[in-house]
């Protein structure tokens, strides 16, 4: 029987706010496997849930456990005055910018559900939206030793970054497709700290040459290939 996900499309929610909900959903999804793992035999087990969190957030930083926090070309002041928030955070990766018209996805799954292979986790969120992109005529790949999905060319285009963190096989955090999302914003940053210059940031409107995309057909894209590499079924 395939494992169930159950999804939450949230809309527009502050960076910390969403940080407290995830971090609720996998102490929950933690909590179930602990209870399950330590009561007696020929007791029934609770049944384990998990969760695909849709969201979008204002203007905000984040920096991961490995990343440097001079890669944040702002200061407190400028931080305040452009109204932009700022987390270190515990996922992997270096910084990178969240913003309006980016899709973020949060899956919270308890991957002894599926596999536990941390890496083919990431390459399929990865390979994910690379089906997404195929499906508007572009080609999107990865770039060995860095995470997320990039299109080909000079210079190489990043257009959605992934970072999870993993917890007794439970996952949070995600990744972050760039859609109609503000790409000036990246400006301010070194963004996962990359400086080589033939790398730089896209989104999806502006490789598609339009000004915004629907966002929604975006997302029932990315929950098509994501519950069918994975093998779920869609619970709402």
């Amino acid at each position: 029987m395939k494992p169930k996900v159950k999804c939450l499309d949230i809309g527009l929610r502050s960076y910390q706010e969403v940080w407290i909900y995830q971090t609720e959903l996998h102490d929950e999804l933690k909590a179930i496997k602990k209870h399950n793992k330590e009561i007696p035999e020929n007791t029934p087990l609770k049944k384990q849930k998990n969760y695909f969190i849709f969201c979008e957030h204002p203007h905000v930083y984040t920096l991961g456990k490995s990343g440097a926090k001079e890669n944040l070309l702002l200061n407190e002041r400028e931080l305040s005055e452009n109204e932009i928030d700022f987390f270190p955070i515990n996922r992997g990766g270096d910084i990178t910018y969240h913003g309006p018209g980016q899709i973020v996805g949060y899956p919270i799954l308890d991957l002894d559900l599926f596999y536990n292979d941390i890496h083919r986790y990431v390459r399929t969120i990865e390979e994910t939206i690379i089906r997404v992109l195929k499906e508007y005529g572009i080609e999107g790949g990865r770039i060995e030793g860095m995470s997320g999905v990039w299109l080909d060319g000079h210079p190489k285009r990043k257009i959605c970054a992934v970072g999870i963190h993993l917890s007794r096989w439970v996952t949070m955090h995600g990744f972050a497709f760039n859609v109609n999302t503000d790409l000036d914003m990246f400006g301010h940053i070194i963004p996962c700290g990359i400086t080589d210059k033939d790398k730089s940031v896209t989104s999806l409107s502006k490789e598609l040459g339009v000004d915004k995309t629907d966002l929604n057909e975006v997302k029932e894209k990315i929950k098509k290939h994501f519950s069918l590499l994975m093998n779920f079924d869609w619970v709402f």
